[in-house]
C-alpha cells in the first residue's frame, strides 16, 4: 500500500508548501481537490497551476499524484422532462469529467474521482440509476486511451461497495472502479472487509480519516476503525493508495494541522510494520525502534 495525503487538510497550503511537508512527513502521494477551473477556493487547486511545474516540485521530493479529486456527481435531473436529453447536450457531469482527465494527464495522474449520487425522492430507482449509468459510461469513455481511470466513491444513495457494484456491473468497464471510503460505508453498516470482499479488483483507491467530538484527529485517536480498514487491506493484500483525508477544510480542527499529519502518517507505517522516512526509503519496524 501506498500512502497519501488528500489537500483537503491543507486548503492554504501553496505547492511548495506542499512539497517540502510531504518530504518530511513521508507521505508518498497526494489527493489533489479541484473545484474547476475558475475556482480560487483553495491555494493548491491544481487547477491554478502548470501541470508542469506541479509534477517537478513533486518529483523533487519523490511524492506522486494519486488523484486528482473532483466534486463531479451524475445524477442532475433532466429538464425540461421528456425532451431535456435532447435539448440539454453533454451532461455538466460529462463535461467536468473530460476536463478532469485531461488534467490528470497531464499532472500523470493514474485516477480522476467522482461520485454517483443522489436518487431524488419523487424518482423511481429504475429511472435515476438508467440516468446515472449512461452518464458514467460517457464519463469513462473521456479517459480511454489517457492513462487515466475514473474511481468512483461511495456516498450519498450509493454509500457502500454493494450499492455501487450495481453502477460498476451496469458500466462493466475496466477504467472505472471505487475509491472506497470505509468510514462512510460504516455509517450504512458495512465493514471494511465485506466492501474488499465485494469490489476486489475494482478496487482503486481507500479513503481512510478519524474523528473525535466532531473534529479531525490523529489516524488511530478517535472514532472511526482507521487501524481496523489498514489491517483488513493488509490482509486482503492491496496495494493501491491509501488516502488520509483529515477534513481540516470542511470541520473545525487544529489552526495549522502539521503535528497532527505528521503523527497519523507515524502511525499509519507503524501499523504496516514500517515507517517512511523523509527520503523516501521505507524502514522496517525493528530499525525504527532501534
Amino acid at each position: 500500500m501506498k500512502l497519501a495525503l488528500s489537500t483537503v487538510a491543507c486548503p492554504d497550503w501553496t505547492f511548495e508548501a506542499l512539497a517540502a511537508f510531504v518530504e518530511e512527513a513521508g507521505y508518498q502521494g497526494l489527493e489533489l481537490r479541484t473545484f474547476g477551473s475558475a475556482s480560487t477556493r483553495f491555494a493548491c487547486d491544481p487547477a491554478l497551476t502548470d501541470p508542469d511545474k506541479v509534477r517537478r516540485l513533486l518529483a523533487a521530493t519523490g511524492c506522486e499524484v494519486a488523484c486528482v479529486a473532483t466534486s463531479t456527481r451524475f445524477d442532475d435531473p433532466i429538464t425540461p422532462p421528456g425532451i431535456g436529453h435532447i435539448l440539454s447536450g453533454t451532461p455538466q457531469g460529462v463535461r467536468e469529467t473530460g476536463w478532469a482527465v485531461d488534467l490528470a494527464a497531464r499532472l500523470e495522474a493514474p485516477l480522476v474521482r467522482v461520485f454517483g449520487y443522489q436518487i431524488p425522492s419523487n424518482e423511481s430507482r429504475t429511472s435515476a440509476l438508467s440516468r446515472i449509468v449512461d452518464r458514467l459510461e460517457l464519463a469513462v469513455a473521456t479517459a480511454r486511451n489517457t492513462g487515466v481511470r475514473l474511481a468512483i466513491e461511495n456516498g450519498g444513495s450509493f454509500p457502500t461497495a454493494a450499492t455501487l457494484s450495481e453502477l460498476l456491473d451496469r458500466v462493466n468497464n475496466p477504467l472505472l472502479g471505487v475509491a472506497y471510503s470505509p468510514a462512510i460505508a460504516a455509517l450504512a453498516g458495512e465493514s471494511v472487509s465485506a466492501g474488499i470482499n465485494v469490489l476486489e479488483e475494482k478496487l482503486f483507491s481507500v479513503k481512510i480519516k478519524d474523528w473525535s467530538h466532531g473534529k479531525p484527529c490523529v489516524l488511530g485517536e478517535g472514532e472511526s476503525q482507521a487501524r481496523e480498514a489498514i489491517d483488513a487491506l493488509g490482509a486482503a493484500g492491496f496495494g493501491g493508495w491509501v488516502v488520509y483525508e483529515c477534513d481540516r477544510a470542511w470541520l473545525p480542527a487544529e489552526a495549522d494541522g502539521r503535528e497532527l499529519l505528521k503523527k497519523s502518517a507515524r502511525n499509519y507505517y507503524g501499523w504496516i510494520g514500517g515507517r517512511r522516512t523523509a527520503g523516501g526509503a521505507l524502514t522496517s519496524a525493528a530499525a525504527t525502534r532501534t
